[in-house]
């Protein structure tokens, strides 16, 4: 049975100062998604951290609002020897928010370390001999192939390949840079950071805007506000209260029922902070029992009901709800191949059976989940009453989504402080192709949090990079789909529209995520 988390209706206005005309213009006030936890866009994939990454950090190259790659810190390029040599020049002016200049080397390092964790950076990574700094303004990737998805790669928002000084960026991948000096249009404040409270931005002057207009994550950057604050406000009642009373700018997931409260309001706009649909999905944990059964994680399947994960986010209302596969929906490798075991009818008999068969209904499994985060909150909800439905032994671990994201790094059994399954979402974008798909791989101990093994997963990832157009790469990612589903690399729990509730008299927001430069006091 469906269950959603009751609101606290009444809850106290945020206690915050009113502020002054002038003041306004320069300060924007905001309720993430989330608190942050972790500063370091590289370590983890978590939303709220990429958010905070393209506040500070910039890249080499961006994408425009058709995802295309352009140009960012990087000046130009040249690509020879047959496209094994990409030669990349820095524009000139790029400045660390220390007053460093952005150097070659910086570069290098920070994409070796980048390469490690990203999906489409690892496969970059098997085809690169070499990556060296040929002088500060110049770096150079010595290929063993031709690699035309290059600057694709550095593009990619997802675990995005941001230029950190050396000196960050020699940290081990696997341990958090908690230094966060970048060179992008604002700064962070350390001294000012309370967690699960205050993060707070400064406007950089030292950042050098490019001339054209900015574009999704390419373009001239430009910040508008000499600061902005992010106040972690967990209860949404008192969110939409201080939203309704001019003390917040911008209330990034309003949760369903506040969102029909706040459209009301004149000086608030409810609106989609994107207009891909953002995919959800149930991850379980390929390394330890149950779920290293492909028949019981197999088992499982009859018993997902999309339509109720994504009502748990956003209502039933069934315009929010978007079927969804491995890939994105409405983007050229979306299709319905093997996903009869979802799309197809429901049977929770059957799974019980299934599951009975596989012998998975004795072993203790805990999923874990957050309690401060919309959507892993809601879908964890559901994904708790389908194993008690089922009749596994589900432990439910809730806790701050700090907590599940230092947690699920854990390869550990149960007994030792592990876990078994989690639900997630990510952006449009991170689905929509085999390259940046961050869970729709099988390399192990190398992959997302759940380290599926699946070499033919693997194999046919490869040959898609080889595709020589684009009726062989569907065709490709249709294999990669009937794979994913085969295995149960991941479960999609269907695709929704984000709302985001944003005062009307703030101008310039970059659809897609959010996103502070552009935008302004109208």
């Amino acid at each position: 049975m469906l269950k959603r988390r009751d609101v606290l209706i009444g809850a106290s206005v945020l206690a915050a100062p009113r502020i002054g005309r002038g003041e306004a213009a320069s300060l924007l006030r905001v309720v993430p998604q989330s608190n942050l936890t972790s500063l370091d866009p590289v370590w983890t994939s978590a939303l709220v951290t990429r958010n905070h990454a393209f506040m500070i950090y910039d890249t080499l190259y961006g994408l425009d609002s058709a995802l295309t790659p352009k140009p960012q810190m990087a000046e130009g390029h040249v690509v020879a020897d047959d496209g094994k040599r990409v030669t990349i020049t820095l524009r000139s002016g790029l400045m660390f928010h220390d007053n460093m200049p952005v150097l070659a080397k910086d570069c290098v390092a920070s994409i070796k370390r980048w390469m490690v964790r990203n999906a489409f950076g690892q496969k970059l990574a098997q085809v690169t001999n070499e990556l060296v700094w040929i002088d500060d303004t110049k770096l150079e990737f010595r290929l063993s192939k031709p690699f035309p998805l290059l600057f694709a790669a550095l593009a990619s928002i997802a675990n995005a390949c941001v230029i950190m000084p050396e000196r960050l960026a020699l940290t081990d991948p696997f341990k958090q840079v908690a230094d966060a000096t970048g060179s992008g249009p604002f700064q962070w404040l350390p001294r000012e950071f309370n967690s699960g409270s205050l993060m707070a931005y400064a406007k950089f002057d030292g950042y050098r805007p490019r001339d054209e207009k900015v574009d999704f994550t390419a373009g001239g950057k430009q910040a508008f506000f000499s600061r902005v604050e992010w106040h972690v406000i967990t209860d949404a009642a008192t969110a939409s209260a201080a939203m309704q009373a001019g003390e917040m700018d911008w209330f990034e997931q309003p949760p369903p029922e506040i969102q029909t409260l706040l459209a009301r309001q004149k000086t608030l706009s409810v609106e989609k902070i994107d207009n891909r649909p953002s995919p959800s999905m149930l991850r379980l944990n390929h390394l330890q029992a149950p779920f290293n059964s492909k028949a019981i994680r197999q088992a499982l399947l009859p018993a997902v009901v999309q339509e109720d994960f994504v009502a748990a986010i956003q209502g039933p209302d069934p315009a929010n709800f978007v079927p969804l596969g491995v890939f994105t929906p409405g983007t050229p490798m979306a299709s319905d191949a093997g996903m009869d075991v979802l799309w197809g009818p429901r049977s929770l008999d059957r799974a019980k059976a299934m599951m009975r068969e596989a012998g998975g209904l004795t072993p203790r499994m805990r999923l874990i989940g957050p309690t401060d985060i919309l959507a892993p909150a809601a879908l964890t909800q559901v994904a708790a009453g389908m194993f008690q439905d089922i009749g596994m032994n589900a432990d439910i671990a809730l806790s701050d989504w700090g907590t599940v994201i230092t947690r699920r790094v854990s390869k550990e059994p149960v007994e030792k402080g592990g876990w078994s399954a989690l639900c997630t979402s990510f952006e449009g974008f991170d689905w929509m192709d085999p390259a940046g798909h961050p869970v729709a791989r099988g390399n192990g101990r190398d992959a997302w949090f759940g380290w599926p093994d699946v070499p033919k997963l693997e194999a046919l990832r490869d040959s898609w990079f080889d595709a020589p157009n684009l009726a062989t790469q569907k065709a490709i990612a249709a294999d990669i789909q009937r794979v994913v589903m085969d295995e149960v690399v991941l479960i999609p729990t269907g695709g929704f529209f984000r709302p985001t509730a944003i005062r009307r008299d703030l101008a310039g927001r970059v659809p897609g995520f959010m996103i502070f430069y552009n935008l302004k006091r109208a």
